[in-house]
Order: C-alpha cells, then sequence, then structure tokens
C-alpha cells in the first residue's frame, strides 16, 4: 500500500470536522439513547455510536467496536460512515489495512455527492491506491468537490492544470482554480499563487503580490512558504534586507522538519547573520537537514566539523540528540562523536 500522510492527516480533520460541526442533533443525545435507537437500526444513531466509541466518549476507546457500528450504518447507506469506513480501511485503524476495501466504501459515499470522500476517491486514482492508477478519473473525481467550492479539490485540480497530468496543460486555468482555493484560505494555493507572481508565470510578474501570497500561506504553517520568506528577507530584492526576520522564518520551518530551512538556518548560525555566529548552532541545525537527505547540509557538516574543537563537537551532537528527540526523528548512528586520544 501507498502511504500518503497528507490524506491521513486530512482524513483525521475530515472526522474532527464532522464531530464539531457535521453530525445531527441526535449525537448530542444520552447514550443510553444513542445505544437505543442504533440496536433499533437506526443508521444515523449507529453512526453517532462509531464516533463515541472511535473517541471514547462516554464509552471505552475501541476502534473496532466503533468499525462494527459504521459498518452497520454504512449498509443502511450513510454516508458519513461509508467515508469512515474509507478513511479507516485506507490508515489500517481498528481493522486491517486494506486499499480495495477503502476504495469501495469511499466510493459510495463520493456516488452520493459527499465531497470529502470524491477528493479521498481522486487521491485514491492518482496514486493507484486500491485501483489502477489513473489521472485522468482522479481528475473526475477531484473537479465534482472543486466545483462545489472545496478549496483543497479546487487545489489539486490547479495543480493538474498546471502539471498537464489528466487533462491538458493549462496554467492560465490552473491559475483560476488556485484563486479559488486561495481566496478559501488554502495554504497550498496560496504558496502556489505566490510562486507564479514571483515567476510571472501567466501573470506579469509582481514580487509584491507573490510575498502577499507566501506570507498567508506562511502564517498558516506552510513550510515551503516559511522558507521562501527566510530567503526573501535574506536577500533583500523583494524587502529591505532583515536578517532576524530571516532567520525567524527559516526557524519556523526548520521546526517543522524542513531541510531546506535547516540547512538555511545553519548558514545564518555559520556566518553569524542574524544571530550571533555559533558553529555549535549550525552544526546542529546541518545535523538535522543532513540527516534528511539534503545533500549541501552534509557537506558543511563535514567543512564545519574541521574548525571545531571537541568540546564544541561535544556539544552539538549533545544538542542535536534533544532536537532529534523533539521533532521525533531517528538518530543516525554516523552522528554520533567519539573523542580522539
Amino acid at each position: 500500500m501507498k502511504t500518503h500522510a497528507m490524506w491521513r492527516y486530512a482524513g483525521s480533520a475530515a472526522l474532527l470536522l464532522i464531530l464539531a460541526v457535521g453530525l445531527p442533533a441526535s449525537a448530542a443525545e444520552s447514550l443510553t439513547d444513542v445505544k437505543a435507537k442504533a440496536m433499533a437500526g437506526d443508521a444515523t444513531a449507529q453512526c453517532n455510536l462509531g464516533f463515541k466509541y472511535f473517541l471514547g466518549n462516554g464509552v471505552p476507546k475501541d476502534a473496532a467496536e466503533a468499525i462494527k457500528w459504521w459498518h452497520q450504518a454504512a449498509a443502511q447507506g450513510n454516508a458519513d460512515a461509508q467515508y469512515l469506513l474509507g478513511l479507516r480501511y485506507a490508515d489500517g485503524d481498528g481493522v486491517p489495512q486494506n486499499s480495495t476495501e477503502a476504495v469501495k466504501w469511499a466510493r459510495m459515499a463520493a456516488e452520493q455527492g459527499y465531497v470529502e470522500a470524491q477528493q479521498f476517491l481522486g487521491q485514491m486514482y492518482y496514486f493507484g491506491d486500491g485501483v489502477p492508477q489513473d489521472s485522468t478519473e482522479a481528475v473526475k473525481w477531484w473537479r465534482k468537490p472543486a466545483e462545489q467550492g472545496n478549496a483543497g479539490a479546487q487545489y489539486l485540480l490547479g495543480l493538474r492544470y498546471a502539471d498537464g497530468n489528466g487533462v491538458p496543460q493549462d496554467r492560465a486555468e490552473a491559475l483560476q482554480w488556485y484563486r479559488q482555493a486561495a481566496g478559501q484560505g488554502n495554504a497550498d494555493a496560496q504558496r502556489a499563487l505566490g510562486y507564479m507572481y514571483f515567476n510571472g508565470d501567466v501573470v506579469p510578474q509582481d514580487s509584491a503580490e507573490a510575498l502577499q501570497w507566501y506570507r498567508k500561506a506562511a502564517e498558516q504553517g506552510d513550510v515551503i512558504s516559511q522558507n521562501n520568506l527566510g530567503l526573501i528577507y535574506e536577500n533583500g530584492d523583494v524587502v529591505p534586507r532583515d536578517s532576524a526576520e530571516a532567520v525567524k522564518w527559516y526557524r519556523k520551518a526548520a521546526e517543522q522538519r524542513d531541510a531546506a530551512a535547516q540547512r538555511n538556518l545553519g548558514l545564518m548560525y555559520a556566518r553569524g547573520v542574524g544571530v550571533p555566529e555559533d558553529l555549535v548552532q549550525a552544526h546542529i541545525w546541518w545535523s538535522v537537514a543532513g540527516a534528511q537527505g539534503d545533500k549541501d547540509a552534509k557537506e558543511y557538516l563535514t567543512r564545519v566539523e574541521k574548525e571545531m574543537t571537541a568540546g564544541q563537537k561535544a556539544e552539538a551532537v549533545k544538542q542535536a540528540r534533544a532536537l532529534f528527540e523533539r521533532l521525533q526523528m531517528k538518530w543516525p548512528k554516523d552522528l554520533d562523536f567519539t573523542p580522539q586520544n
């Protein structure tokens, strides 16, 4: 099975959104009432009872029990339950992972017009996960929620028009979909707009407009936009050079495990630009970036070690270990420091 972390996260977010605003009024009923209705065959109550077991709300948390009730609701045509079953089979949460089964349930919900299921089904076709890979079919399913105003699907449709995968390439059409998604606050689309304005792609080149869109995305935590803002402030081509601001944005992205930003933050420490010069900190950030495969960071790490004392290296490794743990990254053995006799 292909692993697509962004879709697992989207699925969890959708589940929480349903819990917050999408459940019928019966969701607020007592557990006794919900159980009684569920056992009597009420599909909505069965779906709601599944939520309670999935989250441990008034009952012991039990994913398998949640799946059981969602199966009963889904079999009666409840689209919420069908979509949720699709997510759980895709993740293998409460059931053995089964992409084919995920597609089956997601399709049932999608064919009822359930926009999240339509977007999810498009993803499965795009990656060939549980179905033969088919970009055209993916676009078909993404277009349905996009035309209903779903920002995530609008962004994905924009991507496909931008690269011509599943549809004839049309970057002007991509721009229109990006605009719609960005206007709804979609950070990926905001970043894409920033790129198009920065490079004069379809639109007249406009660095100020690009900066605006990059900032909107960066403020939502988009790591690429955060790193881009760091570069913009460091270079001073679009705005007055501001090294401290560059460091701020590099750090935000670096703390989210973005290797490019980690490499750039290390450079700022090595040069003493925007921060006091600190080879230990440079070593730390290049260690993390290098562990993620950044070749430049690995080269910088080799160079800086020649300028560091044994004490500095030992301190860098000590702090790097703590950073790896905080970022939930596995410590690579080749970063261990052994003092020389």
